[in-house]
């Protein structure tokens, strides 16, 4: 749990971090009058202290986010690691029990509204009241879980000698987290040096918790977690499956990063003959044998679209019977994460216990619906399914597509968006004639013409979701031309 070895200094990022974050540098040590830190000969364990972000957070989660002190300056360090991490997607824990001590009700209620998100469904959260003082009666006489979360609001040389005491209790393996009042740097550095793994300060919502946490068991020689986007319509017809594609393309081409394409309608998919392709294998052989999918044998099913799209097509035909589980559907799909940054699933309008687990499960959710009633039905309750199970998560993206289609009556996208909660983040408007000759000839909207409204808003949405903006254009003089090379 907690040793005396000093940590590494996790704001040593080539800058004084006492001249960054204090007004004076500080001519003495601050701890001089603290209980000192555990014997060096105290049983030890695996830290991995590491800062998350409490200021700046998800550009998609801001609703979230509580409004934070006027006295409290941004953090550069957090606003770095919250960019780094805006283009990956998010693992979920391990089968861990993790006890939780808080003090204060607010504390207990954010813990539980953390311990339903879709992250920790695999863990088991008890939360308790009696903070830190708690904490040590109830480990005098039983063991330690792999977590415990403790909260105090002592002063720091009372709160310093709690945890000595408490590391005296724990197990070795247990990691502890404190969420305490007073935001000092100092504090923070003597907390590490203790063994502390990570230390919050109020304000932070729950999905900043959860995220603390899964960070501690996060596997640095694990290879990374692209983002998953899940794009379903709300009803058949709606056009999510071009949408998909489109914005898988824009987010290669576009935004020039890599990324993969799964077309998941196994017996009427069309991304093959969206990008023209026919590859003699696909995401129908994966999910067959999802046990022997390995890198050099993903890279062999998937077609390549473009220099950095791929694809994994379905076989769309109807002589087989696709019988396949819903733990096939979840292994494959967590392994074609770590093939590229971007993951587009293009999801079959049908309800399967395999799409469901999906739609609750991505980091992303596009909702693609039609102005009329029976979308609006069901718009309204795939957002509000995904809402209850997804409380710490931001809505679902709602695009409304085939909008001012001549002389059908429709249902205003202000008031579409009204009855679901939600602002469309795109409308498409109707244009047979750009959409046909892209369908027939196995192009993209942008590659017929990128000057069109509906390229451009579907750029826009890639934008969106991959949370970045395009290259800049490089300009080339006008003589530049006269001195290459013959």
């Amino acid at each position: 749990m907690m040793h005396s070895a000093a940590s590494p200094d996790p704001f040593d990022l080539d800058f004084d971090a006492d001249d960054e974050f204090t007004s004076s540098p500080r001519a003495s040590d601050p701890f001089a009058d603290f209980p000192p830190a555990r014997a060096p000969d105290a049983p030890d364990v695996p830290l991995r202290p590491v800062m998350r972000d409490f200021d700046g957070g998800d550009p998609l989660s801001d609703d979230l986010h509580q409004p934070e002190p006027p006295s409290r300056l941004p953090n550069p360090v957090h606003e770095m690691i919250a960019g780094a991490e805006a283009a990956f997607g998010e693992s979920s824990l391990p089968r861990i029990t993790i006890h939780i001590f808080c003090e204060q009700a607010e504390t207990a209620e954010l813990s539980e509204r953390a311990a339903q998100d879709r992250r920790m469904e695999r863990a088991v959260v008890v939360t308790r009241m009696g903070g830190l003082t708690s904490a040590l009666e109830i480990y005098q006489n039983q063991p330690t879980p792999s977590l415990v979360v403790v909260e105090s609001r002592a002063p720091a040389p009372q709160l310093l000698a709690q945890l000595d005491a408490l590391a005296e209790v724990c197990d070795p393996g247990t990691k502890v987290v404190l969420v305490g009042s007073a935001n000092d740097i100092a504090l923070y550095r003597e907390l590490m040096r203790r063994g502390v793994s990570e230390y919050l300060v109020p304000p932070f919502n729950a999905l900043q918790l959860v995220r603390t946490v899964t960070s501690l068991y996060a596997d640095p020689s694990a290879p990374f977690v692209g983002r998953q986007i899940a794009f379903c319509g709300a009803k058949g017809g709606a056009g999510a499956s071009t949408i998909a594609h489109n914005v898988a393309y824009s987010i290669t081409e576009r935004l020039q990063t890599g990324a993969v394409l799964v077309d998941l309608d196994l017996p009427f998919g069309t991304a093959g003959l969206d990008f023209n392709q026919d590859p003699l294998q696909g995401v129908a052989d994966a999910l067959n044998q999802p046990d022997r999918l390995d890198p050099v044998l993903m890279d062999r099913m998937m077609a390549r679209c473009t220099e950095r799209l791929s694809l994994f097509a379905a076989p769309a035909n109807l002589d087989t019977d696709y019988d396949i589980t819903s733990e096939a559907f979840d292994e494959v799909t967590q392994k074609i994460r770590s093939a590229a940054p971007f993951v587009v699933l293009d999801l079959p309008h049908m309800w399967t216990a395999w799409t469901r687990k999906i739609l609750l499960t991505s980091d992303d959710l596009v909702i693609v619906a039609t102005p009329d009633l029976a979308s609006l039905r069901n718009a309204k309750n795939m957002v509000d399914l995904v809402r209850r199970a997804r409380p710490n998560d931001a809505p679902p993206r709602l695009v409304l597509n085939q909008v001012g289609v001549p002389g059908r009556p429709e249902i205003p996208v202000k008031d579409f968006g009204e009855a679901l909660g939600l602002t469309p983040c795109l409308a498409l408007p109707w244009d047979p004639k750009l959409f046909g000759q892209a369908a027939n000839n196995g192009q993209m909207l942008s590659e017929v013409s990128a000057r069109a409204k509906a390229s451009e808003g579907l750029d826009n949405l890639a934008q969106q979701i991959a949370r970045r903006d395009p290259p800049p254009i490089q300009k080339t003089s006008l003589f530049s031309g006269l001195f290459k090379k013959k």
